[in-house]
C-alpha cells in the first residue's frame, strides 16, 4: 500500500490533523493484512475520523474495485481535505459530515477503521474536537484533534458502545490506541462482549508506544 499523496495549503494546518506516526502505522497494519482484506471483499469499508484522508483512499486504492468507501468525520475541514486527497489519487470516497457512527445502518460496516482523538487530557484544558458545536466558517481553528479526555478514551468509548450495533457479521475493526488508553483493558473488555482482538501491530515513536488493535466477531 503505497501512502496516498496528499496537500496542506499553510491554512489546513489549523483545521486537519496532518498524518504522523500513527497514520502510518495504522496503513502499515492493514498493507500486512491486505490478503486477508481482500479475500474479504469487504463491501462497507468505512474510517471515522479520517482528516488527510490518506487511510480510506489508500484501502480506496487498493480494494476499489470490491467494496464502497466512506469517510466521516464531525469536522467538515477534514470531510474536504478527504475529498481533496481521494481526488488526488483518482479514488471513490463518499464524505460524511457527521458524529461517529449515528448515521450508519445496523450491522453494515465490513471493515471500519479508527485513529481516534487518544491523548489523555484533563478537561479543563480546553474543548475536545466533538465538543467543538462551532464548526462552521469562521470558526476557532482546532488545534485540539488529539485530546481524548480522561484516560484519552472518551471518544473512542463512544464508538466501542456501538461497535456491536454497526459491525457486520464478517466485520473486522482497526482501532489505533497508546499506552495510556490501557489497550489490554480494552481487549478484555471486547472479548467480553464477545469479540476477537488482537494486537496486529505496535511501534514506539518519540516518547509515545503505539498500538493497532485488531477486531472481528467471535
Amino acid at each position: 500500500m503505497e501512502t496516498p499523496r496528499y496537500k496542506f495549503l499553510p491554512e489546513d494546518y489549523d483545521h486537519v490533523y496532518e498524518p504522523a506516526e500513527d497514520s502510518f502505522l495504522l496503513l502499515d497494519a492493514l498493507e500486512q493484512d491486505l490478503d486477508e482484506l481482500r479475500s474479504r471483499q469487504p463491501s462497507i469499508c468505512l474510517e471515522v475520523g479520517p482528516g488527510s484522508g490518506i487511510i480510506v483512499s489508500a484501502l480506496a486504492k487498493c480494494l476499489g474495485s470490491r467494496g464502497h468507501f466512506l469517510g466521516v468525520d464531525i469536522n467538515p475541514a477534514a470531510c474536504r481535505m478527504t475529498r481533496k486527497t481521494a481526488s488526488l489519487n483518482d479514488c471513490l470516497v463518499d464524505v460524511v459530515n457527521g458524529d461517529l457512527l449515528g448515521s450508519f445502518r445496523d450491522s453494515s460496516v465490513d471493515l471500519l477503521v479508527f485513529n481516534p482523538p487518544y491523548v489523555p487530557t484533563a478537561a479543563d484544558e480546553g474543548q475536545l474536537e466533538e465538543q467543538i458545536g462551532e464548526f462552521s466558517e469562521g470558526a476557532v481553528p482546532l488545534v485540539r484533534s488529539w485530546a481524548g479526555g480522561k484516560d484519552g478514551m472518551l471518544i473512542t468509548k463512544r464508538l466501542l458502545d456501538d461497535l456491536g450495533r454497526i459491525l457486520s457479521a464478517r466485520g473486522i475493526f482497526y482501532l489505533l490506541l497508546i499506552k495510556e488508553n490501557d489497550p489490554d483493558s480494552v481487549i478484555c473488555h471486547l472479548e467480553d462482549r464477545g469479540f476477537d482482538c488482537c494486537k496486529a501491530m505496535e511501534r514506539r515513536i518519540r516518547g509515545e508506544h503505539l498500538f493497532v488493535i485488531k477486531i472481528q466477531r467471535r
